[in-house]
């Protein structure tokens, strides 16, 4: 794993490989992928990452540690939290799900009524599994999955390894890095604000989605980070994801679909350290809101863009799941027998999430060094071409125990059970200031700093 890491790190920093401990086997997930290394490799990316901003600071960050245990409970987080002692609602629509065509399997994604909505349109059918299940039996794969994405739907037919890598947009993710992080506009070096925690002072403004994008702000203020995430009062949300994913942050509604919310919003960023934002590639630009915009209109900022195909490609702009990008690029179809086989967590959005916010710590190094705008890319394609370049493994688990990981805490929501935040850091141990808040529970400002002292 020592080597997994060393390799993400590379892209990431392009430094030589601090001091870490990788602790654990890879049996504590089942399946072939190397899913535990690389669970492992990108937490210890992200918290070394916070080490060398607590460097910077003065202070020293001990040795990073992280065990496969451990890391596995983080990228299982969703499926461990318990709210009052019962699971959270299942976050898959009624007809979401894996269907059989013609010449092959297809998954429809529709966990939002939006989705569910483009589905019933493209096929014609109402919204029962009986009546998709019958129609899309009768048509090919590539004709409902044109059908359904052509409506403003997600959908993905079961490609094999073979097919994803001689596809355009194989081609183009193989070209493109883990992590890409470029200046894009000058400004003073920076000062980080007083603290004892790597990212304390640090306003993250977070205008994400469902698990990746707010799994790097959760990450972020687990290292002290003044995280504010954004939303609309009337796009559908996923509960169980909410209420995971929101440790730490405050939470805001802005109608972007208005003048006035676009205003409150380009004050948000004029204040804000850090922009990272999971909309297609292309959609913030569209309002303005470009890297290059945004760089002007706050001098220093770090933006991140997540995205589900890459950023270059004819599906650059497509919509995309970490399902969706399991069966295009031929993840869930390597070791499928009577149905696809899908990894045994969300582990391209996992590892995208934690790599994500190891780049914007690093970037926020580099404001500190040389100054500067800087913007982030990554993407759900790109995570999982290298988990696929890991090899394989035994795919036989051993029995794990995840009790000693969990923690319960009073929330908005009831008593919640959650997974401890992964990632040792003996010189300031992450943790979270506050549960999850309810979505736009809070006002759209920057609140004060407030320096808080480690538990």
């Amino acid at each position: 794993m020592q080597d997994v890491l060393a390799g993400a790190w590379q892209s990431l920093a392009g430094e030589p490989l601090p001091a870490v401990s990788l602790t654990g086997d890879e049996s504590v997930l089942p399946g072939h992928f190397r899913v535990p290394a690389m669970a492992t490799a990108s937490i210890a990316a992200a918290t070394l990452s916070a080490g060398e901003l607590l460097r910077l600071r003065g202070i020293d960050p001990g040795t990073v540690s992280v065990d496969t245990r451990h890391a596995a409970a983080a990228f299982r987080s969703e499926q461990l939290l318990r709210i009052d002692g019962e699971p959270a609602p299942s976050p898959w629509g009624p007809i979401a799900g894996d269907y059989r065509a013609a010449d092959g399997w297809i998954k429809l994604h529709c966990n939002t009524s939006r989705h569910e909505a483009a589905v019933c349109w493209a096929l014609g059918v109402p919204a029962t599994r009986e009546a998709v299940t019958k129609t899309v039996a009768a048509k090919s794969m590539a004709e409902v999955e044109s059908a359904v994405v052509t409506a403003g739907g997600a959908a993905a037919l079961m490609r094999s390894r073979e097919d994803w890598l001689a596809h355009p947009q194989g081609q183009a993710v193989a070209e493109l890095p883990l992590v890409e992080l470029d200046r894009i506009g000058d400004a003073p070096k920076r000062t980080l604000f007083d603290s004892d925690r790597p990212m304390g002072g640090v306003r993250v403004l977070e205008l994400t989605h469902v698990l990746a994008g707010p799994v790097a702000g959760r990450v972020l203020a687990a290292h002290g980070a003044n995280v504010l995430h954004v939303g609309a009062a009337h796009l559908p949300r996923i509960p169980m994801l909410t209420m995971d994913t929101g440790q730490g942050k405050r939470s805001a509604f802005v109608a972007l679909d208005t003048e006035g919310g676009r205003a409150k919003l380009k004050k948000l960023i004029a204040r804000a350290d850090v922009l990272v934002q999971s909309f297609r590639p292309g959609a913030l630009a569209r309002i303005g809101l470009g890297p290059e915009q945004l760089a002007e209109l706050r001098p220093g900022l770090v933006v991140a863009d997540l995205s589900a195909y890459g950023w270059t490609g004819p599906w650059a702009r497509r919509r995309g799941f970490d399902s969706l990008v399991q069966m295009s690029s031929g993840i869930a179809e390597e070791y499928a027998t009577d149905a696809p086989a899908p990894l045994p967590a969300q582990a391209l959005d996992h590892a995208t999430g934690w790599l994500t916010a190891a780049a914007i710590m690093t970037a926020i190094r580099r404001t500190v060094t040389d100054g500067g705008s800087w913007h982030a890319r990554l993407s759900l394609a790109g995570t999982g071409r290298w988990l696929d370049s890991l090899g394989r493994k035994d795919p036989e688990p051993s029995e794990v125990d995840y009790t000693d990981v969990l923690e319960t805490v009073d929330s908005d929501f009831g008593q919640m059970t959650r997974v401890r935040m992964a990632g040792e850091l003996p010189g300031a141990q992450p943790h979270w200031d506050h549960p999850s808040h309810k979505p736009g529970a809070d006002t759209p400002v920057w609140s004060p700093v407030v320096p808080q002292p480690v538990p």
